[in-house]
């Protein structure tokens, strides 16, 4: 079975970044997102589109993980799923969700989801930076490098 990177494309703002490491080791990408998103042209590189229900792209990626899958994702209910079916699992900052932390992500996404209804002010996330980029990449290579020495 090869290796694929599954994409959570709506807002993920490492694409580029994705096809760059991805031409580099030769593995498959599929870019998953409710509406049309360009590819650069290369037999490696595959679009879904999916309808737009809630949840939508998030099902299909959950639905089609392995244990030889890459999902990159900031959606942490989509991570703890991808997790579950034995995918790797990046953020576009670089931080990975494995069984170990997901449960603490979780919890975390929930307090802050249970604030925001209640009325409380919260922050968000913090701006994008070239560190986060640069934590994506080695988080990345070093994924695609474990499933490459795994015989899975």
């Amino acid at each position: 079975m090869t290796i694929e990177i599954l994409v959570d494309a709506d807002a993920c703002p490492v694409k580029a970044e994705v096809y760059k490491v991805a031409e580099r080791y030769g593995v498959k990408v599929i870019v998953v997102a409710n509406s049309f998103i360009n590819l650069p042209r290369n037999p490696l590189f595959e679009r879904v589109t999916v309808g737009d229900g809630f949840d939508a792209a998030d099902d299909w990626i959950a639905e089609h993980a392995t244990p030889r899958s890459i999902v990159i994702t900031a959606d942490v209910p989509l991570a703890d799923r991808a997790v579950k079916a034995g995918a790797q699992v990046i953020g576009p900052t670089g931080k990975t969700f494995t069984e170990s932390s997901i449960g603490m992500a979780l919890a975390t996404r929930n307090l802050m989801t249970e604030l925001r209804a209640a009325g409380e002010q919260t922050s968000g996330p913090r701006p994008f930076s070239p560190k986060d980029r640069s934590a994506f990449l080695s988080a990345l290579d070093q994924a695609i490098n474990r499933l490459k020495r795994s015989k899975g």
